[in-house]
Formats: C-alpha cells, sequence, structure tokens
C-alpha cells in the first residue's frame, strides 16, 4: 500500500469516527433538549378563596337549588338525580325558551324526590311526574341554533306551564338523558375545545363568580344585586373583586378547572330572580359603564359587559361549600 492509498484509509476511519461521536453527542444534546422542553415544571398552588355556594340551576332559566356538596362532572354540577341546566322548556317546535323571553321562568323550581320530577311556581299546584318516561318521544331542540335532543315530559307538565306562563302557546318541557348527545361548546364559542360537550346551558359546563364582584357591582347600583342574578354554579368568597378574571387554572378539592373566558352578559340579568320582573336595564347598564372588554377582544364578547368566568372540567370530582380555592402555576 503506498502512502496515497494508507491517508485515504486513515482519513475514512477519523471520518468514521467523528461521526459516530458526533451521532452520539448529537443524540445526547436531543435527549437533554428533550427533557427541557417536554418536562414540566413543578406546580405551584396558591390559595386565593374559599367556595361560599354551590348552585345547580336543573331548568334551563329556573331557579337555583343551594346545595352543600356536588359532583363535578364533565357537564356541570350534580346532585342525586339534579344536574345543572339538563332540564328545558321549549315551543312546540323546539326551541328553546328563557327568562329572556318568559322571564317568569325564573321563579319555577324543578327538585326530585323518590323517581319523580317536582314543577313549583307561585299560585301553582305542584305537579309530580316520573323521571324516567322511556316511553314518551325523543323531540329534536334548538339551542342557540344547535340542535339537541330531549325527552319529552309530557301533556300534563305542558298543561301546567302554558297555564303558569299564561301564553296562548304550546310549551314543553324535555329533559336531557346520558345517552343522548350533547352540544358543542365550540359551536356558540369557538374559544372552547373542540371536544367539550355540553346538554343546555348557553356554552360552558360551570360558571364561576365571586360574591365580591357581586358587592362591588351592587355598591354602584341604587338597589343591591344577589349571585342568584347572575346564574353560577360556584360562588367564591374571601377574594378581592374580579380576582377570579387571572384564575387561568384553579383546583378545589379533587376538582380541577381550566378558564377559557369570560361570560359576556345580556339582558337575562335585568330579570329579578325575586319577582320574575325584567326591567331590561339595570345592572346591565351599570355593567357596561366599567365591565366591557380590551379593543383587542371586541370581535369575541362585541359590546357585552364582562361579568364571571366560564370554566371547562379538567379533572372531575367532588365540590364541597368551604372547600379552599388554589390557583395553579408553574
Amino acid at each position: 500500500m503506498d502512502l496515497r492509498e494508507q491517508a485515504v484509509n486513515a482519513l475514512a476511519h477519523n471520518k468514521k469516527t467523528a461521526l459516530l461521536i458526533g451521532g452520539a453527542g448529537a443524540a445526547l444534546l436531543g435527549v437533554v433538549l428533550g427533557y427541557k422542553y417536554t418536562s414540566r415544571k413543578p406546580e405551584k398552588a396558591v390559595r386565593v378563596g374559599v367556595v361560599s355556594q354551590l348552585l345547580i340551576h336543573p331548568l334551563k332559566s329556573g331557579k337555583a337549588v343551594s346545595v352543600a356538596l356536588a359532583e363535578c362532572q364533565k357537564m356541570g354540577l350534580k346532585f342525586g338525580e339534579l344536574q345543572d341546566r339538563h332540564w328545558m322548556v321549549v315551543t312546540d317546535d323546539g326551541h328553546m325558551v328563557t327568562g329572556r323571553q318568559e322571564p317568569r321562568l325564573v321563579l319555577v323550581s324543578l327538585t326530585c324526590e323518590e323517581g319523580h320530577v317536582c314543577l313549583n311556581g307561585p299560585n301553582m299546584e305542584e305537579l309530580k311526574f316520573p323521571l324516567k318516561q322511556p316511553d314518551n318521544p325523543i323531540l329534536n331542540c334548538r339551542v342557540f341554533g344547535v340542535d339537541i335532543q330531549g325527552r319529552d315530559c309530557g301533556d300534563k307538565v305542558s298543561i301546567w306551564l302554558g297555564s303558569y306562563l299564561g301564553e296562548e302557546k304550546t310549551f314543553r318541557l324535555v329533559h336531557f338523558e346520558a345517552q343522548m348527545k350533547g352540544r358543542r361548546s365550540a359551536d356558540s364559542e369557538p374559544l372552547f375545545p373542540q371536544h367539550e360537550m355540553v346538554a343546555y346551558p348557553d356554552v360552558a359546563p360551570v360558571m364561576l363568580l365571586s360574591e365580591a364582584s357581586v358587592n362591588d357591582l351592587s355598591s354602584k347600583l341604587e338597589k343591591a344585586v344577589t349571585v342568584e342574578r347572575f346564574r353560577p354554579s360556584i360562588v367564591i368568597s374571601d377574594c378581592e373583586p374580579f380576582d377570579e378574571d387571572s384564575w387561568e387554572e384553579i383546583q378545589i378539592g379533587n376538582v380541577r378547572l381550566q378558564h377559557v373566558m369570560s361570560c359576556g352578559r345580556c339582558i337575562s340579568t335585568t330579570v329579578d330572580p325575586e319577582t320574575g320582573v325584567i326591567s331590561r336595564k339595570e345592572p346591565l347598564e351599570t355593567l357596561k359603564s366599567y365591565r366591557l372588554c380590551k379593543p383587542s377582544e371586541k370581535h369575541v364578547y362585541k359590546k357585552a359587559p364582562l361579568f364571571g368566568q366560564l370554566q371547562i372540567v379538567k379533572k372531575t370530582g367532588i365540590l364541597q361549600v368551604g372547600d379552599v380555592v388554589y390557583k395553579i402555576s408553574r
């Protein structure tokens, strides 16, 4: 072998060694970088408040049921057979009826006992009917233009609603059952993850509001308002007004909630939950004076004032009044 061949062989051998070393180094660097960017930083939990109320609204636009303990499921709060916004009044062609159209609906209570549903309203006799009525038809309904099903609750309920609302219209009560397909929240608000589903709520399974925010609003009104007017699922105490605006992720007991967006308020806030009278003015006008969104968010909220926070359920579990609320950061 001449000198030229020896030189070529040596170069080839050194190049192979360099490639092996370089490859190993790159692999090691990849592992280090991968760990750095894929490993999650430890969570930090900071106490920000306490749960003061848990409110379930079984009937959409109906009276709240206050409970000391509730299951927090993916589609909202549940206590026994009562599930949040799982009953809804509809017209005979299936379109939702809410307190926006029929303010006196806010005075109707729906409860469950021993396999029966109980309806009550001012100057009305209590009506009881079976919770499960498998022979009743399933109706196709519309909530904000989105299709959803509901089991019809029967003619006696329809007559009761017509008598109470005093309209020359036909109203039906429908019940969302476990085997039915929910509505995608993203169909109403694109900020929600595509897989999140609800029954009859406007958009979110959970709405959170602090007592301090309600008190702040009341201080600006001639007549104070209560949290019931804003129909939250979870009410928080022991915090400052609007602290909840900054809670991106919270832990309550073993439940984990993720903030998606603020709750843009509409004319329904002007329905008095004690009288069922709609003013179409306050507290909405006062909210508009100091709770409008940033200019960069107008494409989301338009002219609606923001009050309360809409949440999705990242981890289900049990909630109790008195639970400490922790803000999670990383």
